[in-house]
């Protein structure tokens, strides 16, 4: 049995308790928020059994084997910090933190105090997009030359909004443009060369982003994000023998659609239960369970250079978040 804790209350904990329901040896424990009535109404709707209120005494509770930090993405690293100091294992929501800098500060405190740590990259631990995966390794659509990903919201965004505070990590870039980004180098890896165009907003952050992710082997990655249309969120990957595309959402597809040359278009459907939340927690469950302090489908290496891309985009576009 794996006893979680779940560190702050908003939509997507709440989306995270619910698929905790679905994973065997999980049980909800604990919840830990900076407001102790909020903590108090999150665990009876959810039927944790303490409810703290402080993040600090979530982490002390010597009865929670993990945490899941879902506060916004500008609280990541003060969370996470927490939980590790305390030895808990760390499940961290996306983006990681708000940059490398503070990424890596986590993860080199997670291995030297053996702790397991991991990002909440969900994309990365779900069944069909690992079948992609295999996929693509076996050949399938050959040498892959490109790679298309959108995710936009329509918005608009009020001013106070999370999404327009530039001290908060606002903007498409952290929130909807990990996701592509992501996807490119889930399938890619590490791009040679990096270009990146925004509209930003009056608070500073960006609105509409374009990016390009150049490789010596000849692929490119062609990437957007933003938050002022509702962009089709969908993906392809395309090889020199095929194409594989991903439905909306991308990155929690109900379906694969593998177009082979010369062949009819096969559709691999998703045998999806739950939100999909369900897959990563499972996935930190396994590795706790064999005494690993990463995970190899979301290693530390990976989240690391994912951030410096994300880094590498702010720095073409301008945003800075402090």
């Amino acid at each position: 049995m794996t006893r979680w804790g779940i560190l702050a209350t908003g939509h997507i904990a709440g989306r995270f308790a619910e698929d905790l329901r679905l994973v065997p040896g999980a049980e909800l424990v604990a919840v830990g928020s900076r407001a102790a009535e909020s903590a108090e109404r999150f665990a009876a709707r959810h039927g944790a059994k303490r409810a703290y209120g402080s993040w600090a005494e979530l982490a002390a509770d010597d009865e929670v084997d993990a945490i899941y930090v879902a506060t916004p993405h500008a609280a990541h690293h003060e969370a996470a910090m927490t939980c590790l100091a305390a030895g808990r294992a760390v499940l961290v929501e996306k983006p990681f933190t708000l940059d490398l800098t503070d990424s890596t500060e986590l993860v080199e405190t997670a291995r030297a105090r053996g702790v397991f740590l991991m990002e909440a990259m969900w994309m990365r631990t779900n069944p069909l997009i690992l079948r992609v995966v295999e996929l693509i390794a076996d050949g399938a659509i050959g040498r892959v030359t490109g790679v298309q990903a959108d995710f936009g919201l329509a918005g608009p965004f009020a001013p106070e909004s999370r999404m327009r505070a530039r001290a908060l990590g606002g903007g498409a870039l952290l929130d909807l443009g990990v996701y592509p980004v992501s996807l490119a180098h889930l399938v890619l890896g590490v791009p040679q060369h990096v270009r990146a165009w925004a509209k930003l907003g009056p608070e500073g952050v960006d609105e509409n982003t374009g990016i390009i992710l150049g490789y010596d082997s000849g692929a490119v990655a062609t990437l957007s994000c933003g938050m002022t249309g509702a962009t089709p969120v969908v993906a392809s990957i395309t090889g020199t023998d095929g194409r594989i595309d991903l439905p909306t959402p991308f990155f929690r597809p109900p379906s694969a659609i593998l177009h082979r040359a010369g062949a009819d278009p096969e559709t691999i459907p998703a045998d999806l239960t739950g939100g999909g939340y369900q897959y990563e927690a499972a996935e930190v469950q396994r590795c706790l369970t064999e005494g690993l302090t990463e995970s190899p489908l979301v290693p530390h290496a990976t989240t690391l250079e994912v951030m410096a891309l994300l880094d590498a985009v702010r720095g073409e576009i301008g945003v800075r978040y402090r």
